[in-house]
């Protein structure tokens, strides 16, 4: 494959995680910048970069005639969007194909319909994947909602049909709350998302959160990296992840995986994709949403099977075809990630701003971080909060987490409080340890309390 040159439509860290690819695979990396980035450390490494706008996301990075005017300036064969800003909107992805560049992720067509997650699941439940019970279409109004409510049962979860994040989303409990419920759900999806399109699922107590990692070539081949646990929520949003799940057996691992690449091959999924599960007390999985772009998580699942995903990405993109094939792909070992974060746990995970006084990062085997952070770097209230991801594989669970929690004791971050006190925390509660954990884990514990003790 002959050298392209990549535009990186994206910043932080996953700019510099796409930049290193790029540049093992002997390709040239040119990244938009805004004001407020244009000497950090991604910028400063990649071969090229052009500043698009202000420190404001609206005005450069969620700027796509800029992202476009540089990928021409530039001479750029294919942009990559990361993950987050526009890595998932299929307006996007279909400018860039219209435009002449190669989209590093799935066809614009694709994100569209995995995007409207009332739409996404009745085709996945056609194609064989079974999904919660729910509304089979999108709801405009309370009245629908009613409808599908008395069929379903309570409880429920409202979710935005756009929706993500863990924004535009509720439990309801019965017909008062639903009613309560539905309308405010309804503005935030519309704020956040501009849409005020809903659908409803069967809400599962003390669910474990799963998601199968899948490239598929876009004309019906789809292979798979395994699964990843992503249970350690907080209000809707992962805060660690780890690769194999300490629950899955092997049969559940092959027929969950089994049938998710023929399903998402009925659909010639093009790309890099997640597929998000919940899986009850019982064992059983149902698919709960597809996104569309690679996931901040994507290193544990790099870490046990020893493949780089971007990579793969971009190979996939410029040669529309799979780099390599199911076979060649097998998993060793135990993987945790911890996402870094500018937040005070012990004063409800709030937002912290600031500039790195002081940096050591940890280093030893098996031990990866990915991270844009340098001595000088300034945390800015404009972006989100997360500075890092640091990564930690072992022969088997107990023994990386052990791995992890001397990494997190080597790990040094002066000028602002970050979320390492919670996961030194995590990392020595007896039910975590014993992988006897569900995405509400969290939520019995008064972690300012648990944290100030530590």
């Amino acid at each position: 494959m002959s050298s392209k040159k990549i535009l990186i439509a994206n910043r932080g860290e996953i700019a510099l995680r796409v930049i290193r690819a790029c540049r093992e695979l002997g390709h040239e990396s040119v990244m938009v910048c805004s004001e407020a980035d244009i000497n950090t450390l991604p910028a400063r490494v990649a071969d090229s970069k052009i500043c698009i706008g202000p420190a404001q996301v609206s005005g450069s990075y969620l700027d796509m005639e800029a992202i476009l005017a540089a990928a021409e300036i530039s001479g750029a064969d294919a942009i990559h969007p990361g993950y987050g800003l526009l890595s998932e909107n299929p307006d996007f992805a279909r400018a860039v194909a219209d435009a002449g560049f190669i989209f590093i992720g799935p066809r614009a067509e694709t994100i569209e319909l995995m995007g409207q997650k009332a739409e996404a699941r009745r085709q996945l439940k056609k194609a064989g994947i079974p999904v919660l019970p729910g509304s089979d279409g999108k709801l405009r109004d309370i009245q629908e909602a009613e409808k599908v409510a008395k069929d379903v049962g309570f409880p429920l979860m409202i979710k935005a049909a756009s929706g993500g994040g863990g924004r535009g989303i509720a439990r309801v409990n019965n017909i008062k709350e639903l009613r309560e419920q539905f309308p405010r759900v309804q503005a935030e999806s519309q704020a956040a998302f501009g849409s005020d399109w809903m659908y409803i699922e069967k809400f599962i107590p003390n669910p474990r959160h799963i998601e199968l990692q899948v490239m598929g070539d876009g004309h019906g081949n789809v292979i798979h990296f395994f699964e990843r646990e992503c249970s350690i929520q907080r209000r809707h949003q992962k805060l660690l992840e780890e690769a194999p799940s300490p629950v899955i057996t092997d049969d559940q691992r092959n027929s969950l995986a089994e049938r998710v690449t023929t399903a998402l091959g009925k659909l010639n999924y093009g790309n890099a994709g997640t597929v998000e599960f919940v899986m009850d007390a019982s064992g059983d999985a149902h698919v709960i949403e597809v996104n569309t772009r690679i996931q901040v998580e994507h290193p544990v699942s790099e870490m046990i099977t020893g493949r780089d995903l971007i990579a793969v990405q971009i190979q996939t993109a410029l040669t529309d075809s799979l780099p390599l094939t199911q076979e060649e792909i097998s998993y060793r070992g135990h993987a945790i990630e911890i996402r870094v974060c500018a937040e005070d746990p012990a004063s409800g995970f709030s937002p912290q701003q600031g500039t790195v006084e002081h940096l050591v990062f940890p280093s030893g085997p098996g031990v990866r971080v990915d991270s844009y952070l340098e001595s000088g770097t300034w945390i800015s209230p404009y972006y989100d909060s997360m500075i890092g991801k640091i990564i930690a594989w072992n022969s088997d669970r107990e023994s990386c987490m052990n791995r992890l929690q001397r990494a997190i004791s080597e790990t040094q971050i002066k000028g602002f409080k970050t979320t390492l006190p919670f996961f030194s925390w995590l990392l020595n509660n007896a039910d975590f340890r014993q992988a006897d954990f569900h995405t509400g884990f969290l939520d019995k514990f008064d972690l300012k309390k648990e944290i100030n003790k530590g």
